[in-house]
């Protein structure tokens, strides 16, 4: 599988969701949009680190005005991420990553866009990332996944060498697939950040954000969290606050059962009996699949959404519990099943299957 050509065509959890038409896309999209905006209040008030990004009008690169060449004297050969955000949330959105600020400047001209529809944030571009996260908080407590290295592979759900490890936190206990020192320090790390006792500050949020805490005053949301290399250090990279209450019932971990054919971590809750699909990416493109069929592959990108639709279930090689097709799968209400490492070479094709999402396993009709 080609990861840097899989990497070019990912797209974001809001793309997601308006591919599947989902009924509250218009929210999800403003919460993506601004959502550093609301960590820029945290960090104003609390001094929680992010990736604070030097934003302009993009009138302000279309006019070339003395403020952004300043700028470009200053930065211009410095790598960064841009995200052109516009002022109507049923525009698209634009971001590149990875490329100088000239060469930013050089792509936005070839957009083509009405610069007065926008805004442009440079956001700081992590050259190494040492781990990264997806840490939700809960009425029901702290979990998640870590990773060792690029906050992509638990995002989009493909990774090499480290798999993502699973974490819960039910207030008195951390729980860990796989138990380090270095992920329960980093892990204890955030939590120390969202863990806010002030009661003028929690205020402040709540009149400011309209957050929410649990009742030991832990901030809710869905967070996302990189711990950069060269002494950069922890960024919080995403708040948002109506994610963060979409896995109210989600587990961390699946059955024991000793006789699954194939066993991974239930990634979307339920169950369904079906025809085992394989579709390998290679072959995504011209696909078909009968309804109620089991779709088994290595992950699921944005080109398997019209199968998974139809689909009676989702088994995947690779992928995590939070990663954007598994929480496309909850919003379908597709029972999904990830990270299996074996599936598309124990399965076969046509062979009648029960998966048990709620367990993780797949188990002979």
């Amino acid at each position: 599988m080609d990861i840097g050509k899989l990497y070019t065509t990912q797209i974001s959890m809001t793309e997601w969701f308006e591919k599947i038409g989902h009924s509250k896309l218009a929210a999800l999209r403003d919460e993506d949009y601004k959502k550093r905006e609301r960590l820029k209040v945290i960090n104003r008030l609390t001094g929680m680190p992010f990736d604070e990004p030097v934003q302009f009008a993009a009138t302000d690169i279309a006019k070339n005005t003395p403020a952004l060449q300043k700028y470009v004297a200053e930065h211009g050969d410095e790598v960064v991420a841009l995200r052109l955000m516009p002022e109507d949330s049923a525009l698209p959105k634009h971001r590149l990553r990875g490329k100088t600020v000239r060469e930013m400047i050089d792509w936005f001209h070839t957009l083509g866009i009405d610069p007065a529809q926008y805004s442009a944030d440079f956001v700081p571009h992590a050259a190494v990332q040492l781990l990264s996260t997806i840490f939700v908080v809960n009425q029901n407590g702290i979990f998640g996944e870590i990773i060792k290295g690029g906050h992509f592979q638990l995002t989009q759900g493909f990774y090499d060498e480290h798999k993502p490890v699973s974490f819960s936190y039910d207030w008195r206990t951390w729980q860990l697939s796989d138990d380090q020192p270095e992920y329960r320090e980093e892990l204890q790390t955030i939590a120390n950040w969202l863990h806010m006792d002030d009661g003028g500050i929690r205020s402040q949020l709540v009149q400011k954000l309209q957050a929410t805490f649990t009742p030991n005053n832990y901030l809710e949301g869905y967070f996302e969290t990189i711990t950069n290399g060269e002494g950069v250090g922890l960024w919080f990279i995403d708040y948002n606050r109506i994610l963060g209450n979409m896995f109210t019932d989600l587990q961390t971990s699946g059955s024991s059962s000793g006789d699954a054919l194939v066993k991974g971590q239930p990634a979307s809750r339920g169950s369904a009996t079906g025809a085992v699909k394989i579709v390998r990416e290679a072959d995504v493109a011209t696909a078909t699949i009968t309804e109620g069929d089991i779709l088994v592959c290595d992950i699921t990108t944005p080109d398997y959404i019209s199968l998974m639709q139809k689909a009676g279930a989702v088994v995947t090689e690779r992928g995590g519990i939070l990663s954007h097709a598994a929480i496309v799968c909850r919003e379908l209400g597709k029972p999904c099943v990830a990270a299996t490492g074996n599936a598309t070479s124990v399965l076969k094709n046509g062979q009648r299957v029960t998966v048990d999402a709620t367990a993780g396993t797949v188990v002979a009709a």
